[in-house]
């Protein structure tokens, strides 16, 4: 369960995106961009560590490796 700064959060979410139609829309594009960046460092970076690339494989469920070269190379 979350606690009430979560819902208050949403709630001013809301609102701006009612009083800013035409400005939420950028910040929200940069911020799901900027977690598929984070993501995507992390995921280099774990490949780069003993063992990373099967915990990657793992956690993924990944079965069809060449599909996957690009990540896990």
């Amino acid at each position: 369960m979350r606690d009430s700064s979560h819902d208050d959060f949403i709630d001013r979410w809301v609102e701006f995106i009612k009083k800013n139609p035409d400005k939420w829309r950028k910040i929200h594009n940069e911020f799901i961009d900027s977690q598929f960046i984070m993501a995507e460092q992390f995921w280099k970076r774990l490949v780069k560590t003993k063992g990373g690339k099967e915990k990657l494989i793992e956690i993924y469920k990944i079965k069809n490796l060449e599909g996957y070269k690009g990540l896990l190379n």
